[in-house]
């Protein structure tokens, strides 16, 4: 199967989106945390809950030939997202490369919400280093079987680096947390 999908830079993006109001655009993080920053005039529609009913409902208004931008925190979802989508409709897809980050960089107007939850990707980054930190302290003044801890955290890194999924990361976006009150 060939890949449908393009990039396009966050300034090149936000100049479209600019000239044009009618473009269909969906952001693919947790409702969290679009509730705390998030470019005026997406559609959230959290990676975690892309299946053909929610696209079909989310996409009422959107004609076959509409391109559909994928916006997430720093664009891996949303090529994720694209992956996911190819098979499912027949739009035009295009990544907003960078993401949220790319756009904050670039001075690109974001509209702040009133949620005060950190970015998935950072949450991870703070489990995984504390599950590390906890395994080889309890290894240390424990037992020395509690170094297994640091090492599958270790291995679920290397898994997740390799193959571009973090089933970590998919287990927090469910959270209470990242999830609109």
């Amino acid at each position: 199967m060939t890949k449908r999908h393009k990039h396009i830079s966050a300034t090149d993006f936000a100049d479209l989106a600019e000239r044009n109001d009618k473009l269909t655009i969906i952001d693919v993080r947790t409702e969290a945390e679009v509730d705390n920053e998030y470019f005026e005039g997406c559609l959230n529609l959290p990676l975690q809950n892309i299946t053909a009913a929610t696209i079909e409902s989310k996409m009422a208004n959107c004609g076959d030939s509409d391109t559909i931008y994928l916006l997430c925190g720093s664009g891996i979802r949303a090529q994720k997202a694209a992956e996911q989508l190819e098979s499912v409709i027949p739009n035009p897809l295009v990544i907003v490369s960078g993401g949220i980050s790319a756009m904050k960089q670039a001075g690109i107007g974001l509209k702040k919400g009133h949620g005060s939850v950190i970015s998935l990707e950072r949450q991870v980054r703070i489990v995984a280093g504390s599950l590390v930190v906890l395994g080889v302290v309890l290894g240390s003044l424990v037992t020395p079987g509690f170094y297994g801890l640091s090492a599958f955290v270790g291995a679920g890194l290397v898994f997740a680096g390799v193959t571009d999924t973090c089933g970590m990361g998919m287990i927090m976006s469910h959270m209470p947390w990242n999830r609109k009150a």
